[in-house]
């Protein structure tokens, strides 16, 4: 598993804290900008916890039917309906504890490295002044669909890689990038096809809007 580098952390900061984004623009001060990375922060820090807990819950269940299975079972059936039931208790366990392994060195380093605090703060403080214009750019880009009725979280990541590409110099192909992965961990599971999708049609756009601006005298 390899480390995430400052930025990818700064964008997952970004999108934990822009639910909390005030609906007038106006009302977001930069005082609070700081506070919205500090509260992402601490989701982090409370769903590791949450994780390991539900590990722990499922693993004490295996243990629960494998001890069921040695002493209630009435026959071969029943013993390996057990064990079966215990495996997948288990399997949860291991997939809960596999979640959690990468969130302590993300919340290290969001507490650490300022480089991360800076660039989420940025994403957050572009897509509260600049949010009806990368709206309006993902609206054009959306087939059948209106920016408003999105699920929250792709909406977010949306407008995440929107600001990157338009108002902070990222490469269109990174900031596609950054979105699907975003998507993969956040979204349903359809979630990061759709995020692709939506993305290349805004660069598209863009580059049809850029080379009739250029073909004009």
């Amino acid at each position: 598993m390899q480390p995430r580098k400052p930025r990818q952390i700064s964008r997952e900061l970004a999108l934990l804290s822009l639910s909390q984004l005030p609906a007038n623009p106006k009302k977001l001060t930069e005082a609070q900008l700081p506070k919205l990375v500090l509260a992402a922060v601490r989701t982090l820090t409370s769903e590791v916890q949450e994780t390991l807990d539900s590990a722990t819950a499922e693993l004490q269940r295996s243990n629960a039917r494998v001890l069921s299975s040695q002493t209630r079972a009435i026959d071969i059936n029943t013993s390996r309906s057990m064990l079966q039931e215990a495996i997948t208790y288990t399997q949860t366990a291991i997939n809960q504890l596999g979640a959690a392994i990468e969130f302590p060195e993300l919340i290290q380093l969001a507490n650490q490295d300022k480089e991360v605090g800076i660039y989420a703060i940025e994403i957050i403080k572009t897509i509260n002044e600049q949010r009806a214009i990368i709206d309006e750019h993902i609206a054009s880009a959306l087939v059948d669909w209106q920016v408003n009725r999105l699920a929250q979280i792709d909406r977010d990541i949306l407008r995440i890689a929107v600001a990157e590409m338009m108002f902070l110099s990222t490469p269109d192909r990174v900031a596609i990038n950054e979105a699907v992965e975003l998507a993969k961990r956040y979204s349903g599971e359809e979630g990061h096809r759709f995020i692709n999708g939506v993305l290349r049609r805004v660069t598209e756009q863009q580059k049809t809007s850029s080379n009739i601006s250029a073909s004009q005298p």
